[in-house]
């Protein structure tokens, strides 16, 4: 098989991944970034009761009809009662009760005085300004009613909703389980941060890179592991993981070289080839098999290559695993404020900064082996197969780096 385009490659893996249905209830201080597997309804009216919205007096309307700054109604103060609290005393004709804001309003009472309109009395109060029936009076079940669907299920768990299952009293909520991603990368040139950096090594940015951008869309990551170029090896590890892991994702080895194991691994396993090579720069020699049922995305080794094709390929897959609609790919057109005048022979991905529909492609390399440029980039430019050369004021799409403020810090 030759080269697919980006979109025969997608179809491909997302053919074969399903949403994961399993569920657990976890408490709501870890459901931020978590997708609902229940519909939510109100089981009590929110607030529970009719409560006042400011400091001041609960009385009746009808006895402050007439009120004015020269002619104050003046009433007696028979109780008072602060929020989290219930009056025992009912408003009578000719009375008030002295309220805090969030208190229950007491009975008899249908309209708050807010006390900057009053004299602050305490036994008795002067009222210098009318107040209508209901006004500054929140209803039992202003927020919500009992009975009510406030949350459907598959919704995105962020705060305000958290705050709202909070409301109901709710201590735990049911969601579905996180995708669990084992990541392995390979190659005798790297080494683990916090391991001596011998001659011809470098640091291995590609397991941090690939295990956090998974971990930022929700993943829980059972296996953050290196190995060097030995066939043997990193099959025994992908073997190892493969049965809790719902996706494998590797870097390196997928390319033609003596050390490109990665054809031999998958040899090993005896997995079935999806495909290898997608016609787009970087990262065109990735590797897709599936393994036991599990899909396996080999990256490639370079870092930009890796980071482009963790977007355009496992995100996609990602986001069906998990529900996390937010996560699939979205494409905007914007207007280039900088060239780029290499040919493009296949699609090719350039890291940019996107802003008020404009798009800036960062100072030095675009080359696939260089990461550091990709901070404070929030988009790839998509530049078409065939291009001779992208000049600015060209409109261009943009797929958007969602949470791009990954890429940012």
């Amino acid at each position: 098989m030759g080269r697919l385009l980006l979109e025969q490659a997608q179809k491909l893996l997302l053919e074969r991944v399903h949403k994961i249905e399993e569920t657990e209830a976890v408490p709501l201080w870890d459901a931020v970034g978590r997708i609902l597997s229940e519909d939510i309804f109100a089981g009590h009216d929110q607030p529970p009761f009719a409560r006042s919205p400011l400091d001041g007096y609960a009385v009746r309307s009808a006895d402050i009809r007439e009120a004015g700054v020269k002619r104050p109604v003046r009433l007696s103060v028979i109780a008072e009662v602060d929020a989290g609290y219930v009056s025992e005393r009912c408003v009578v004709r000719g009375t008030a009760v002295r309220i805090m804001t969030g208190a229950p309003i007491p009975e008899g009472a249908d309209c708050i005085v807010g006390q900057e309109d009053t004299d602050y009395g305490e036994d008795t109060v002067e009222i210098y300004a009318p107040v209508g029936p209901y006004e500054n009076y929140c209803f039992a079940g202003e927020d919500y009613r009992k009975g009510t669907k406030l949350m459907e299920k598959d919704t995105l768990l962020g705060a305000t909703k958290i705050g709202v299952l909070a409301s109901l009293g709710r201590e735990t909520v049911r969601v579905y389980r996180k995708v669990r991603a084992a990541v392995l990368t390979t190659g005798d040139e790297t080494v683990l941060p916090g391991e001596m950096l011998t001659g011809g090594k470098i640091y291995d940015s590609n397991l941090y890179l690939t295990a956090a951008r998974l971990k930022a869309w929700g993943a829980e990551v059972i296996c953050r592991e290196h190995e060097g170029d030995d066939a043997q090896a990193v099959a025994a590890r992908i073997e190892r993981y493969v049965q809790e892991a719902d996706i494998i994702v590797t870097t390196g080895g997928v390319s033609v070289g003596k050390k490109d194991i990665m054809h031999e691994v998958m040899d090993i396993l005896g997995s079935e080839r999806i495909f290898w090579k997608v016609a787009v720069k970087p990262g065109m020699p990735t590797l897709c098999a599936q393994y036991r049922g599990k899909l396996l995305i080999c990256l490639s080794g370079n870092p930009y290559g890796a980071a482009v094709n963790l977007e355009l390929l496992v995100r996609p897959v990602f986001a069906k695993l998990s529900g996390r609609e937010d996560l699939r790919l979205r494409r905007v057109q914007a207007v280039s404020e900088s060239s780029f005048l290499r040919k493009s022979a296949v699609t090719r991905y350039v890291r940019a900064r996107l802003a008020d529909g404009r798009v800036r492609i960062p100072e030095g390399s675009n080359a696939s082996g260089i990461l550091s440029s990709m901070c404070g980039c929030n988009c790839l430019i998509e530049i078409p197969a065939g291009t001779l050369a992208l000049r600015v004021g060209e409109t261009v799409w943009a797929v958007l780096l969602e949470g791009g403020e990954m890429w940012q810090a």
